[in-house]
């Protein structure tokens, strides 16, 4: 199983201050020197995070593949198509959400979602379709030509423990439906440390996305070490 790591919320605090600052492309290849597999990245109708020159400088100036996720919008795919990175994931996206809520309905969207998918394919580019555990949805997904369905954790991660036994239930069923569909099946949303070991009872797993945790994990691990170089280097003031 590899990792795939999302990057988005470098972004974000980069776009808080309207520095140049953090870099998304400095973390990316942080990530790789970690060990990690892929990167993740979603461009926003609102670019509230991610901006379209983060898009080629990490698909041209990392190592690693990368993964974009995006709504079925017709300016966004044809960035997609001019970037062409390794993989798409479609998403679903509201203007006013705080992040991805649910999975992307597939059915009603069918006939839109055929096309984006036809011309991505014809691109060389791997097509991913971000869904929650449904069967009549992941039998949608190969329907439209997708070979890949990323599965939305976030309910499971986000639940209650005594709740969590018939969504992990949903996921396995979901997965092993996929699996026999001859879909690849990746899995993402919410997933942390804490709550990992339940993620790994999923079966045929190809990839985890995980960002947020990670970012928000990273700050913690480092803080204490750059509060330490700050005051190391205000040491030498001589008043």
């Amino acid at each position: 199983m590899k990792l795939g790591v999302n990057i988005d919320h470098v972004a974000t605090l980069r776009q808080a201050r309207g520095t140049v600052y953090p870099d998304p492309l400095d973390a990316a290849i942080l990530c790789a020197r970690a060990g990690a597999h892929g990167i993740t990245a979603h461009l926003r109708e609102d670019r509230r995070h991610i901006q379209d020159d983060d898009i080629y400088r990490l698909k041209e100036l990392q190592a690693l593949p990368l993964n974009l996720e995006m709504a079925n919008v017709e300016s966004i795919v044809e960035i997609a198509l001019s970037v062409r990175p390794a993989e798409v994931c479609l998403v679903p996206e509201k203007r006013h959400e705080l992040t991805t809520e649910g999975g992307l309905d597939v059915i009603g969207q069918f006939d839109a979602l055929k096309d984006t998918v036809q011309c991505l394919s014809e691109a060389g580019i791997e097509v991913s379709m971000f869904i929650d555990a449904d069967i009549e949805t992941i039998v949608a997904c190969k329907d439209l030509g997708a070979p890949t369905i990323e599965l939305h954790t976030g309910a499971y991660c986000d639940a209650e423990p005594n709740e969590r036994a018939v969504l992990m239930e949903r996921l396995i069923r979901g997965a092993d439906h996929a699996r026999d569909l001859g879909l690849k099946v990746n899995a993402g949303h919410g997933i942390n440390l804490e709550n990992l070991g339940g993620i790994l009872c999923i079966p045929h797993l190809d990839t985890l996305n995980v960002g947020h945790s990670i970012i928000c994990r990273a700050l913690f691990q480092g803080l204490e070490e750059v509060v330490g170089e700050m005051l190391e280097a205000m040491a030498d003031y001589e008043g």
